[in-house]
């Protein structure tokens, strides 16, 4: 894979996708980074060397500010408005984000707002610093609403009331509140939210690549009825159970101490294990 891109500076390491956002002066969704940004995703989406992309920002202040609302003003009006069967193109570079076979991980720094809000929403885990990352879907303030996929995802994600709150409000939720309500996984000190996303993107990199994706496909069965998600969790776990990597790393667990009181004590470290080369 090429990854020739002007704003998005992109490092290869060990199966993961280091993908370093670079709009100044504020990382605003430009049409020429969404251009870009949808070309990554779409890039890395058929790449089968990664298994995991980590997507963070070259500004600490901004992680994404927004779609540049410039571009909006000038979106076609002379027509009517129409229920389109189809995706739009900004929803599909999201959903790409979302369904791919490997994991997609935020490591959201500074501010995010709008589309940039909504992009990250799309991927798989967001993490945050103390202080410091904002949230702002800023969009009802201006007379239009989140249309890049926020409406959708951020009830999922928060519930119906919280997501009301952010979107009708218009105003920063700050890291603390965005961790309790669960847009966030964790919040971490600034010196500390590099080494833990690259240990987690390296850690499940380090698995089988077939894991990951059937793992990832069963979880996004839970959007289902129930009865739906369990009958395709039951699918994914056969299809797997048939692999060389779950045979072999199976084996391998019991041969390191798995299913003994040692091992079983510390079973996170001795999972670890299973991915080293």
């Amino acid at each position: 894979m090429a990854y020739e891109y002007e704003r998005i500076h992109v490092r290869l390491d060990r199966g993961v996708c280091f993908a370093t956002l670079d709009n100044p002066p504020i990382n605003l969704i430009t049409l020429d980074l969404y251009r870009e940004l949808a070309l990554f995703a779409a890039e890395v989406e058929a790449d089968d060397e990664v298994r995991a992309v980590v997507l963070k920002s070259a500004n600490k202040d901004f992680f994404l500010a927004h779609f540049d609302v410039e571009a909006i003003l000038a979106f076609p009006t002379d027509a009517p408005a129409e229920r389109a069967p189809d995706l739009n193109d900004y929803h599909v570079m999201c959903e790409r984000l979302r369904t791919m076979p490997k994991a997609t991980i935020c490591q959201i720094e500074g501010r995010v707002g709008g589309g940039g809000s909504e992009l990250a929403l799309s991927c798989d885990m967001r993490f945050g610093v103390k202080g410091r990352t904002v949230i702002c879907q800023m969009e009802v303030p201006l007379g239009i609403l989140p249309g890049g996929t926020g409406t959708q995802r951020l009830p999922r994600q928060i519930g119906r009331g919280r997501a009301l709150e952010v979107i009708l409000g218009g105003d920063d939720i700050d890291a603390k509140t965005a961790f309790a309500w669960g847009y966030l996984n964790r919040i971490f000190k600034r010196k500390e939210i590099e080494p833990f996303v690259t240990a987690l993107a390296h850690r499940i990199a380090s698995f089988p690549a077939d894991a990951i994706r059937r793992a990832k496909a069963a979880v996004d069965a839970a959007e289902l009825p129930l009865h739906e998600g369990l009958v395709e969790e039951a699918y994914q776990f056969q299809e797997l159970l048939r692999t060389e990597g779950a045979q072999a790393n199976m084996r391998r667990f019991l041969e390191i101490g798995g299913q003994t009181r040692k091992g079983e004590l510390a079973v996170g470290r001795l999972a670890g294990r299973l991915g080293e080369r």
